[in-house]
């Protein structure tokens, strides 16, 4: 199994255009050991040549031109990418919908009813690309334990399970969370049997989640924060990170803890805000997490299983 990752940054990217944070204007400047990267997506294939994009980034067009495997190859209007698995309905997942909307092949998208309804209702991007190469929707069952495979990408298959978490926010029932929402992933190469666990949101790691990542090979998940009031620190948000569905790394009960739960397999963040020390290569809080044999996701990484 090929896992490879478009964009390892949150919502805004690295740096994020109209922030000033320490980061971001050391990226600019060249004062911090750090690289830009783009918002978070990956691509994973059972066979090298048909790929499921997991997510539309508002930068997918440029990571579509950073991967040859995507790019078209087999006729005069093509993609490597054969389906779409979207995780949320977050803007910064989504967005990039708008810029795969040439052609006259239906889009194949699979997502939870929940994500769909956000979709056509309080931002109807599928409802506009019906207006172009048009969709076909895939319900994504969310119990953990039903199974599924997409015709088009042969050998992989796919376990998804809610997570607890918040809707958009121009979705209907912001306020009012629903299973489905977001969801995390275990997919699996079914020759090898080598399963990676993906979930780039990810509030807390509840009860019912270790079944399912205690089977990965490797454990990517959300790393957008290093701490729980991180933004608040900044005066950039009056919320924690927890309340907006992200677990920080640090701290009781945080990621790096749960993380080291889970043995010896490889431990991945992804989907890291701009304002997180760990993009920084040299920082204290990247030599924790190298202590505790967790990566930080960059644009352009791959991972073979």
């Amino acid at each position: 199994m090929h896992i490879h990752v478009l964009g390892a940054a949150a919502g805004g990217g690295f740096p994020q255009w109209n922030c000033n944070c320490f980061n971001c204007d050391g990226l600019r400047k060249g004062t911090i050991k750090a690289t830009k990267r783009t918002q978070s997506s990956i691509c994973v294939s059972g066979d090298g040549i048909n790929w499921v994009l997991f997510n539309a980034s508002p930068d997918v067009l440029q990571q579509i031109q950073d991967f040859a495997p995507l790019q078209p190859g087999r006729a005069i209007r093509d993609s490597g990418i054969q389906a779409i698995m979207l995780i949320d309905a977050q803007i910064d997942h989504t967005t990039g919908l708008f810029m795969l909307r040439e052609g006259k092949v239906k889009r194949e998208i699979y997502c939870t009813d929940m994500v769909y309804g956000d979709l056509t209702s309080g931002n109807q991007i599928l409802n506009i690309l019906g207006h172009y190469c048009g969709i076909n929707h895939h319900q994504v069952p969310i119990d953990g334990k039903t199974s599924f495979e997409i015709p088009s990408v042969p050998n992989l298959k796919f376990t998804a399970v809610a997570l607890k978490s918040a809707a958009p926010p121009y979705s209907p029932h912001r306020n009012d969370p629903h299973p489905g929402d977001t969801i995390g992933v275990l997919i699996e190469e079914i020759s090898t049997g080598k399963k990676c666990w993906y979930s780039p949101g990810l509030a807390e790691i509840e009860p019912h989640l270790p079944p399912l990542m205690n089977q990965a090979d490797c454990i990517m998940v959300d790393g957008t924060f290093w701490t729980d009031t991180e933004m608040m620190d900044m005066g950039l948000m009056t919320k924690t990170a927890r309340s907006i569905g992200h677990n920080p790394q640090s701290g009781d009960g945080g990621m790096i803890e749960k993380l080291d739960e889970f043995g010896d397999v490889r431990k991945v963040l992804i989907h890291i805000n701009n304002t997180n020390p760990i993009l920084r290569e040299d920082s204290a809080e990247r030599a924790i997490l190298n202590a505790h044999k967790i990566e930080v996701a960059y644009d352009g990484m791959d991972i073979i299983l």
